[in-house]
């Protein structure tokens, strides 16, 4: 009798025994999935934080945002140079300006720096030496050909933001002022029922020359004059 207790005993600590190894070895092996998947996730987010604002641009790329913000609220400009109110702005919208690596003030003196003296704006290749000063100051630790490309691909494909431009509210009064349903008058009849309008017809009166008779020009008024007679 107590061999049999003994031995029910026994199998009940191998069995949980068995237990506590499989709950450690799910534990082992859950962590190793979680080790991995964050070594993935870290690979992952280093790696699109790489690509952003990096890789190789060209020169007809930057150029052509140059362009963009170049002709920015100037009608005559012709996109070859670039004032100094632009500069700053690219810089602004394209973040070169950090506001910690790179002020307003950065900006201004090194515009101020390559422009040449009695000049009050920049060609494209005196914004590229530009660039290349702000690249060390924005990219701080990283080699001049890194930071000069890391600062490009801020740049590259990006146009003025019209953020804070005022736009024309159409007001209620030139609402009322183009609406032709509301025309009276001589005014009225110059409109079909749709708006559009119609032309000489709207403005003289313009009889019917299609009666059987050449050069007739009172078709169809026939039964009015009768009435007229009556």
């Amino acid at each position: 009798m107590g061999k049999g207790v003994a031995a029910e005993r026994q199998k009940q600590r191998q069995k949980e025994e068995s237990r506590r190894r499989r709950e450690r070895g799910l534990k082992v092996k859950d962590y190793s999935i979680y080790s991995s998947l964050a070594s993935v996730s870290r690979i992952v987010q280093h790696t699109v934080s790489m690509a952003e604002g990096s890789g190789e641009v060209s020169l007809a790329d930057l150029e052509m945002a140059f362009r963009k913000f170049a002709v920015h609220g100037d009608t005559k400009a012709t996109g070859k140079e670039m004032n100094g109110k632009n500069f700053v702005k690219l810089c602004k919208d394209c973040k070169v300006i950090d506001g910690k690596s790179v002020t307003s003030t950065d900006v201004d003196i090194i515009f101020s720096k390559v422009k040449a003296k009695s000049a009050r704006v920049i060609t494209f290749e005196q914004f590229t030496q530009a660039m290349a000063e702000l690249a060390t100051k924005r990219f701080k630790g990283k080699s001049q050909e890194e930071a000069v490309q890391l600062l490009y691909g801020l740049i590259a494909g990006k146009e003025p933001a019209n953020a804070g431009v005022t736009k024309v509210a159409k007001a209620s009064a030139v609402d009322r002022l183009t609406d032709t349903s509301k025309y009276t008058g001589s005014h009225k009849e110059r409109f079909d029922d749709s708006g559009k309008g119609r032309g000489r017809s709207g403005r003289e009166d313009v009889p019917d020359s299609s009666g059987y008779v050449s050069a007739y020009k009172g078709h169809g008024s026939y039964d009015s004059k009768v009435k007229e007679d009556e």
